[in-house]
């Protein structure tokens, strides 16, 4: 919609000191001349609008010009303030709780009503978990290496790493950052984090890439899982994948086909279905699995045979 075309073009102006026609018209997937249309509806408004001509010339915004409020609807505060009070749900500190009472003072006019969307990040390991995200972020803001032990399924091993993003995925909370010990981009999960202690040793900003989270960038997917899952499990396939990630053989049961990334982790979680899954493929799992449960048997004073 142009509307929402005119107020990403204005939020881009009041965060960039200088940008172009061209490079607005590639950012919206729209022409230039629209673009320029889009400029002269902005100065109809009132918005102080300047373009200069030449090299390092483009289209800018008077300094000192900000942003009325009111173009942010009831339902735009309420998204604000439900991130930010999701936010504070793992906080170790009233920051987002103070910020939030900022933003509404004033603004009761666009908040009405009971809040109607309520986000809890926390888990059971908030009391740890505020700490160590506390302690991150103030490394990010400082760019200060940060020292760590870390538990991972090869062992344990101390890290140091130049913290860029904290990340919430996959249900967990995780810091990306460039390992030194690795030479590369790291994922790290909190929780498998121990004595996380902010350096005092500065680091230079790398032009570190936003990660591709969604893309398996990260943890690479080279496992290819083909197993059949009895229909009353049905509930946990869905709520993992969607009900869209199986496929009902002729028996009843539930075919799924997953790219995967640990073999560890794949086979632990096979183990939490019991017998009521049954890997077709890789080999690698169904051998593994062999192997915990004659393990098992004998830890339980049983018999293969």
């Amino acid at each position: 919609m142009k509307i929402d075309r005119l107020i990403g073009i204005l939020s881009i102006l009041l965060q960039e000191e200088t940008v172009t026609a061209p490079e607005l018209a590639e950012r919206f997937e729209v022409s230039r001349r629209t673009i320029n249309r889009d400029i002269d509806d902005l100065l109809y408004a009132g918005i102080p609008i300047r373009t200069t001509q030449g090299v390092g010339g483009g289209i800018s915004i008077a300094d000192g010009y900000k942003m009325d409020r009111t173009i942010l609807t009831s339902k735009d505060m309420q998204m604000i303030l439900a991130g930010l009070r999701s936010l504070d749900s793992v906080s170790g500190s009233s920051y987002y709780s103070q910020l939030m009472e900022k933003i509404q003072t004033g603004s009761s006019e666009f908040i009405s009503g009971r809040d109607s969307i309520l986000i809890d990040l926390s888990s059971w390991y908030r009391d740890s978990l505020a700490p160590k995200i506390s302690t991150i972020q103030d490394a990010i803001e400082k760019r200060h290496l940060v020292a760590f032990t870390y538990y991972g399924p090869k062992g344990e091993s101390n890290r140091k790493i130049e913290p860029y993003y904290i990340v919430f995925k996959w249900s967990s909370w995780y810091v990306y950052g460039w390992c030194l010990k690795r030479k590369d981009y790291r994922l790290f999960k909190l929780n498998r984090m121990d004595k996380v202690k902010e350096s005092k040793k500065e680091f230079i900003c790398r032009n570190v890439p936003v990660p591709e989270l969604s893309s398996g960038l990260n943890h690479p997917q080279n496992i290819i899982l083909k197993a059949l899952f009895d229909p009353d499990m049905k509930w946990r396939l869905v709520e993992e994948f969607g009900p869209d990630c199986y496929e009902v053989q002729q028996d009843g049961r539930l075919l799924l086909i997953r790219d995967y990334v640990d073999m560890d982790n794949l086979t632990m979680w096979m183990l939490t279905f019991g017998d009521k899954a049954e890997v077709i493929e890789p080999q690698e799992v169904r051998d593994k699995l062999m192997k915990t449960a004659e393990a098992m048997i004998e830890k339980y004073g049983g018999s293969k045979e």
